[in-house]
């Protein structure tokens, strides 16, 4: 039986999903969208290199696919995307051209994040009213709440942060959200880690799930990261685990973007 059609499994918000050139020279956006399918997954917020990607798949399936404007025209542009002036006009145009949920997953460490096309991001999220997914160390998150304290941060991966340190920036900053994307550590063998555990119990609401499909092959473990994710959701309240499996992101995100 598809995991989606089994009444008793979490649906899940993927929140940290990639659609770059080279997934889609090798999964068409038909079979990626039925992938995501296959997997539960009822709403994903994507983003790609170049972000023809993104448009490829909300054009197939704007019902599943909340776009978000990644920072980079290639993946060239990871280290030097925050100074660079073509990144500021193509985020410009692609803002005026289409719409979009989130400005990101984009990398920025430290004082990177006060260079003029970052502190530019900055400014056209709370021009659009849009998210910030920032793969971040915990001063660059300081440095964009310092320049936008009302921003909306989507803290990408929870910065590979130990869970006590993002307890820490969590009440710090009540515009702050965490992905769990491409991290093992918060569970293993259907069981939580004692500290992770205290985390979301602690701030239900503030906690994502993420396949991260970085590279092509990364689709290939939709289906079984979603299954991994229930698992280890299932050693929570049930409450609580339908908001981090897809409560959360439906709320963060479901206004943002109607089909």
């Amino acid at each position: 039986m598809p995991v989606a059609q089994a009444a008793d499994v979490l649906p899940i918000f993927d929140a940290h999903v990639h659609y770059s050139q080279d997934a889609w020279e090798r999964m068409p956006p038909k079979e990626a969208i039925a992938l995501l399918r296959k997997a539960g997954v009822k709403r994903a917020l994507v983003s790609s290199s170049n972000d023809d990607g993104n448009q490829k798949l909300y054009a197939e399936a704007p019902d599943l696919i909340l776009p978000s404007l990644r920072t980079y025209r290639t993946r060239a542009d990871i280290g030097t995307w925050f100074k660079d002036e073509g990144v500021a006009a193509y985020l410009q145009e692609r803002l005026k051209k289409y719409r979009y949920a989130a400005i990101g997953e984009f990398h920025v460490f430290g004082a990177d994040a006060d260079a003029p096309v970052a502190r530019l991001a900055v400014q056209l999220a709370k021009q659009y009213k849009l998210f910030l997914h920032a793969h971040s160390d915990i001063d660059a998150v300081e440095r964009i709440f310092k320049q936008d304290p009302n921003a909306r941060v989507l803290w990408a991966h929870s910065g590979f942060e130990r869970p006590e340190k993002v307890r820490e920036m969590l009440q710090k900053h009540k515009h702050l959200w965490c992905d769990l994307a491409f991290r093992n550590d918060h569970a293993a063998g259907g069981k939580l880690d004692a500290d992770w555990r205290a985390a979301f119990m602690a701030f239900p609401d503030r906690f994502l799930v993420g396949t991260d499909t970085y590279t092509a092959e990364r689709w290939h473990y939709v289906v079984e990261h979603a299954n991994w994710s229930r698992g280890w959701m299932a050693d929570l309240p049930r409450d609580v685990a339908e908001r981090i499996a897809y409560r959360n992101g439906d709320a963060i995100f479901g206004s943002l973007l109607k089909p």
